[in-house]
């Protein structure tokens, strides 16, 4: 298996959730944790937490919907560390309406942060990536890429059309040595889900530290193997037969 050592690693939406998982077993594993988050206090309490347990982690404000701010971001990160080794997309939004309610800005939001953000940092990490000759992306699925359920027409979109995107830049990034793979999750026990749906009953859903593992082991693979698609779900999963 590849070693993590000192690889430098972006995870968008690193202040709670998957994201926070993933960036605690990174740091484990002796990643340079860079958790980026538009939520910035979160992101530094993960930080703190992590450095208080002897790892290496960085908080970044970082919205994923401005172009502008994106670039300065991985403009800064490369001119600091000197490279940037892997892109976690992970940051995500989602509304649950029916069809008919969702306005055009809801929509709009929800494909920005979800679909458009992903675009918009792997293009952005690609640069340095093929400059260094290797480089890792890893974006965040769901099973909402794979299956269909009510009041959920943006995040459907949204992730199919992330799926989609994923193995598109698989295809062009192999070139160049880059990896790129689709982490499809089923159902976290994480603020996403549980904070929107109290009555849930987190016994059919997964830890993210599971989903976070996950992550690490696709990292982790040798050099001339890429797993472009991976599929986790709770042994209970309801989105899913």
């Amino acid at each position: 298996m590849a070693e993590l050592n000192g690889k430098v690693v972006l995870i968008t939406g690193g202040g709670r959730g998957l994201g926070e998982a993933t960036c605690r077993n990174l740091a484990r594993a002796g990643a340079v944790v860079l958790a980026a988050d538009v939520r910035e206090e979160q992101a530094e309490q993960v930080v703190t937490s992590i450095r208080e347990a002897g790892g290496w982690a960085e908080a970044i404000r970082l919205d994923v919907t401005d172009e502008e701010g994106a670039s300065a971001a991985i403009r800064q990160i490369t001119a600091r560390l000197g490279r940037l080794d892997v892109l976690v997309n992970n940051a995500g939004v989602d509304l649950t309406v029916p069809v008919d309610e969702l306005s055009v800005a809801d929509w709009d939001r929800i494909l920005a942060v979800n679909l458009r953000g992903p675009f918009l940092m792997s293009k952005l990490a690609l640069a340095p990536m093929r400059r260094q000759g290797r480089g890792h992306i890893v974006n965040i699925v769901s099973t909402a890429a794979k299956r269909a359920w009510a009041n959920a027409s943006a995040y459907h979109a949204s992730k199919w059309g992330l799926l989609g995107l994923s193995h598109a830049l698989h295809v062009e990034a192999r070139p160049h040595n880059v990896k790129v793979t689709a982490v499809v999750a089923g159902g976290m026990r994480t603020p996403f889900l549980l904070d929107r749906f109290p009555d849930l009953d987190p016994a059919v859903l997964q830890d993210p530290a599971n989903v976070a593992e996950t992550v690490r082991f696709v990292l982790t693979q040798p050099d001339e193997t890429v797993i472009p698609e991976v599929l986790v779900l709770p042994m209970r999963e309801t989105s899913w037969p």
